[in-house]
């Protein structure tokens, strides 16, 4: 289910924030705002997609880098809020 994950997760920030299909320009552990793949309306568009993809809703408490910040973190954060919605 991981490897599911951050292979969504991937392919969407390569094509709808970073316009592109190479997965060579996106690791797993790179922050998307220190490298500026992100800024305020693409954590808007990010939590859209958890939102529509994942079945969950991101609270607001919620919208923080340890949270959305790269493919690593939006996989573990999904997966916690699918612990808790279980």
């Amino acid at each position: 289910m991981t490897m599911y994950m951050k292979k969504t997760i991937r392919k969407y920030i390569l094509e709808h924030l970073l316009f592109t299909e190479d997965e060579s320009t996106l690791q797993d552990d790179e922050s998307f705002l220190n490298n500026g793949i992100i800024d305020s309306t693409g954590v808007m568009e990010i939590i859209l997609f958890i939102e529509e993809n994942f079945g969950f809703r991101v609270n607001d408490d919620e919208i923080m880098p340890a949270n959305l910040d790269s493919v690593n973190n939006l996989t573990d954060f999904i997966q916690r809020k699918q612990v808790i919605a279980a």
